[in-house]
């Protein structure tokens, strides 16, 4: 009796561990429906700044789709497009040129832009030191062997491409190793541009309008020891884009959650009034100007 009774505690054990255990697993299981979803973003500005926003963003995003939203600010745009590429994240903020590279390799798809003054536009600056004796671009072509040249980031559609498919078509530029200036250089993101052209460490430089007019709003650069001398035709602004692993419902969500942001911080690192919804098709020109510059394979 005894040893019947020792075999039935010890069924009534095993029992109870494999119940533990199997409510352990579809407990983890059951947490994978609250999978973060992962956002990556290029470094417009300084990454300080953009982080103290984007831990706002996190919080609007992740109670709009009711999961955890992590929002990582990466140290370059290329960190972004591979990050994208290789499936670790769902969405993620790129420059036009870098959603049209990733565009073409993974399907992901634009589906929100931000406002500068109520349109969905923004343009590509050179700049110079306010006492510059350089007025235009033409000036630039002309005395290009003394020049020290700034673009952005290698991938910035407005501190690199367009500027630098503008100044290949004057003769003065191909790529950073076959140019005509005294030095080229790519300083990363636009806000050290802005900082190294009012210091005078470049003579001219590529910028971004809409950052650029942001950081002088801000008072983070002195727009008096700052000229524009060039100004390049409307490029549509920067895109957030989604995988195509992320379904109808959750754009739509994260529609709603962005067109609704009014917070002056989360607003203030892309110098924008707002966002509004994009699609692939507003970022054509920017694929055409990508094939013509040889950055599309």
């Amino acid at each position: 009796m005894k040893k019947e009774r020792r075999r039935v505690l010890r069924g009534l054990a095993a029992g109870t561990i494999f119940l533990f255990l199997w409510l352990a697993v579809v407990g983890c299981s059951s947490s994978g429906t609250e999978e973060t979803f992962r956002v990556g973003v290029i470094p417009a500005q300084n990454k300080g700044d953009m982080q103290k926003a984007m831990d706002k963003l996190e919080k609007v995003l992740s109670d709009r789709i009711g999961k955890p939203v992590e929002i990582t600010v990466y140290a370059d745009y290329q960190g972004v497009v591979e990050a994208m590429k290789y499936n670790k994240l769902e969405m993620a903020y790129f420059g036009p040129l870098t959603y049209v590279q990733v565009q073409e390799k993974t399907g992901a798809r634009a589906i929100v832009t931000q406002l500068i003054d109520g349109k969905p536009y923004y343009h590509s600056y050179l700049i110079v030191p306010k006492d510059s004796p350089y007025r235009s671009i033409d000036d630039l072509v002309k005395y290009s062997r003394d020049i020290r040249f700034a673009f952005g980031d290698i991938n910035s559609t407005s501190g690199s491409l367009i500027p630098g498919l503008e100044l290949k078509k004057r003769g003065v530029f191909s790529d950073p190793d076959h140019h005509r200036f005294k030095s080229v250089t790519y300083t990363g993101s636009h806000d050290i541009t802005a900082l190294a052209i009012q210091n005078k460490k470049y003579d001219a430089a590529a910028i971004d309008s809409a950052i650029y007019n942001q950081l002088v709003e801000d008072g983070k650069v002195d727009g008096d020891k700052i000229r524009v001398i060039w100004k390049s035709e409307k490029l549509f602004q920067y895109p957030w884009a989604v995988s195509e692993e992320v379904d109808d419902e959750t754009v739509k969500k994260l529609q709603e959650a962005f067109l609704a942001v009014e917070d002056p911080e989360i607003l203030g690192v892309f110098g924008a009034s707002g966002f509004t919804t994009a699609k692939d098709s507003d970022y054509e020109s920017i694929r055409r100007a990508a094939r013509e510059a040889g950055r599309l394979e």
